[in-house]
């Protein structure tokens, strides 16, 4: 892959002092709701430039063309107003998360939409057009980028030595976010250091999708429509090494037990795997942990497929679906089925107990986290992980860097 696919970017960027009101969450862990919330009275929240249907009255289209219009408004706003500014010239940007004991130092860059098209980025995900066409119209409309791709790359001595180092000094933007996290920004601008950056990613031969298929797979289309003009051939990106990283389980709500009795159910689910007492934190793969009737159960799986034959069938995401959400609950698409609920894995079991108890579904399933080396490997062998496998935490914010095309 080389460095000639991953490139410093003239970034826009919010002024230091105001970075903790601008930076929000990114547009696709929130919903209409939830953003109207955080944005609250906050004129400088990114969320009215990334999710801009908050502004307009409940049940607006949020892909009507003027929402995307009052995007594009809102983003130069900020910029005419100096909130936001563009910089001068190219660079790199250090990209330090911390929350708790939890620390990943990533690369701020822009890589080049032929290295996603020709599979040198690895995708794990498949993209829904409806996203990818919302997307697609919001870099249009705004004609910028407005928030990263998460990017994962096998950790390199040599540039993760050089990102550290860079650390070692006062950072330009720090800030803690709502949840805790503490979001740290280095920019690398002299020549001495854009070039040692550019020497160490020669040693990357492919980048891997965490988070941001959609926004990546609209960056392609829009490229591919403008034909590379202008900045249009890159997109931006958080790249970060694997070692540093995450991942966090995708729960499962389930509406209703699809005319079972509990009875029924619970001796259904013992007919595929081993049930014990559980509490919602499943310690090692090939076990979920269910509740149901107000308490929890671990079921371990009695067939597991061999994953150096195939790594996709025997992740536990794709045991519960082909061996109890389907055959036991009649939930044939995970994708499309409204009986289903995902939960990201940041939260808790009572987060799930209180989704049964409350009535909101009839049984949560609480699951370990798909593994880091499962991932590459699946990626490295083109296929593709069911929906909601992987949730990565912390996550990065938008607002923060933004490029414009």
């Amino acid at each position: 892959m080389g460095n000639a696919f991953i490139q410093p970017f003239v970034a826009v960027r919010p002024r230091p002092e105001l970075a903790a009101r601008i930076c929000a969450p990114p547009y696709d862990v929130v919903s209409t709701e939830e953003a109207r919330r955080l944005a609250g009275e906050n004129p400088l929240s990114f969320l009215r430039v990334s999710r801009p249907e908050i502004e307009f009255p409940d049940g607006t289209d949020p892909y009507a063309p003027e929402v995307y219009e009052r995007g594009r408004m809102r983003f130069e706003s900020l910029m005419r107003a100096g909130a936001l500014f563009e910089e001068e010239r190219p660079a790199f940007y250090v990209y330090r998360l911390r929350l708790g004991s939890q620390e990943q130092t990533g690369l701020t860059a822009v890589v080049h939409c032929e290295a996603y098209l020709s599979g040198d980025v690895r995708k794990h995900e498949l993209t829904r057009p409806d996203k990818e066409d919302d997307r697609t119209r919001h870099i249009e409309t705004l004609n910028a980028q407005t928030g990263p791709a998460y990017l994962i790359y096998r950790a390199q001595p040599a540039l993760d030595a050089l990102l550290a180092d860079r650390t070692q000094a006062p950072p330009e933007i720090e800030f803690e976010d709502e949840t805790g996290v503490r979001h740290s920004v280095w920019a690398v601008t002299e020549a001495d250091g854009l070039a040692a950056v550019q020497q160490a990613l020669e040693r990357i031969p492919r980048l891997y999708i965490a988070d941001g298929h959609h926004r990546t797979a609209a960056a392609a289309r829009v490229y591919q429509k403008r034909h590379g003009a202008g900045r249009s051939g890159w997109f931006l990106a958080v790249l970060f090494p694997h070692n540093q990283l995450r991942i966090l389980p995708y729960h499962r709500l389930v509406r209703d037990l699809n005319g079972l009795t509990v009875p029924e159910f619970l001796r259904r689910l013992a007919s595929q795997g081993e049930l014990g007492p559980g509490d919602g934190r499943p310690q090692r793969p090939h076990e979920v942990d269910v509740y149901v009737a107000g308490r929890w159960q671990r079921m371990r799986f009695r067939k597991v497929p061999d994953p150096d034959t195939d790594a996709v069938e025997a992740l536990d995401v794709t045991l519960l679906q082909k061996q109890v959400l389907a055959p036991v609950l009649g939930i044939e698409d995970p994708r499309t089925s409204p009986r289903l609920e995902f939960v990201g894995g940041a939260a808790g079991p009572e987060t799930l107990a209180h989704a049964v108890d409350s009535g909101r579904a009839a049984c949560a399933f609480a699951l370990h986290p798909t593994q880091m080396d499962e991932l590459l490997k699946i990626a490295d062998q083109g296929g593709i992980l069911p929906p909601k496998s992987t949730w990565f935490h912390p996550k990065l914010r938008d607002g923060l860097f933004s490029h414009r095309l």
